[in-house]
């Protein structure tokens, strides 16, 4: 009895023997399952309760290899948050057109250029306003006064950058009537146009699909059309450079048209009743 009994002993032994092997594979498998999981994360309050967890399991509150894992601090701080990434190709934008504004202030500084050029940076982008009689005669479409050198200037800056460029021809509120122009809608869009085609001939690599001319006749002044100076100053061209991108302070790091995959352009300003519109190569009437 004695004999069969210490058989049976053994037998039973036998058939349970895959279980110690068994189990700590599986314990190994959760350890390294658990230590991608922690590695993957990079809350770093979360992944150093995880590792004391796991020393105190693992190793009776001694040193554990969990606790060299997790983000590498310096490496993390390198690293953009979730709203630098949103904001970052906007930032980079705008201290692009901060730099060309400050290269066409230069020039007009150096030229005494100030009472027929000025610079402003807006939310559409950075505008280039030039006065009528730094580019037309009066009452023409026909470039001349200064163009040969404010043209090259301008064309050159916009070459250095990327973003989409508005060319806009405005007058002021006096009516024209001649056989060319018979409104000041023909006028306004005829310089934009002619400014434009200007501007792409002077530089190779200004890429024409990148811009557009409109004609705003009288209906977007900057001063009283009363008075003589304020109407000089409504005569003018206008060349925005504008932004491709929108600072969202409500929702940082997202793209307005993150769907789609495009950047927000910029808005070229209040709307109008119609406007003239070229693309280059011809001039067609908008309603808006």
């Amino acid at each position: 009895m004695a004999r069969k009994k210490r058989g049976k002993q053994k037998e039973e032994e036998a058939g349970e023997a895959w279980l110690l092997p068994y189990s700590d594979l599986m314990t190994l498998l959760l350890a390294l399952f658990i230590s991608l999981f922690a590695i993957s994360q990079t809350d770093q309050k979360k992944v150093s309760d995880l590792a004391q967890a796991f020393s105190s399991a693992f190793n009776m509150g001694g040193p554990s290899m969990f606790d060299k894992m997790g983000p590498n601090p310096g490496r993390r701080a390198e690293m953009p948050s979730d709203e630098d990434l949103g904001n970052s190709a906007y930032i980079q934008e705008n201290q692009s057109l901060e730099q060309a504004k400050r290269e066409m202030d230069e020039y007009i500084d150096q030229n005494q250029l100030t009472d027929q050029l000025s610079t402003e940076l807006t939310e559409d982008g950075l505008l280039i306003r030039i006065k009528e009689k730094a580019l037309f005669p009066s009452g023409s479409a026909e470039l001349g006064g200064q163009a040969q050198n404010i043209g090259p200037v301008v064309a050159g800056l916009l070459a250095a950058i990327p973003e989409r460029v508005v060319i806009s021809g405005h007058t002021d509120n006096v009516p024209i009537h001649s056989a060319q122009f018979p409104s000041n809608w023909e006028l306004s869009s005829q310089r934009a146009l002619n400014f434009m085609k200007y501007l792409l001939s002077l530089n190779p690599k200004l890429q024409p699909q990148r811009f557009s001319a409109i004609g705003y006749s009288e209906y977007r002044p900057i001063a009283d059309n009363s008075t003589e100076a304020g109407r000089m100053k409504n005569r003018r061209v206008e060349v925005l450079i504008a932004r491709s991108l929108r600072f969202n302070p409500d929702e940082s790091g997202k793209n307005p048209n993150k769907d789609t995959g495009e950047a927000a352009p910029a808005s070229t300003g209040g709307q109008v009743p119609n406007a003239a519109v070229a693309d280059g190569s011809h001039v067609t009437t908008t309603t808006f």
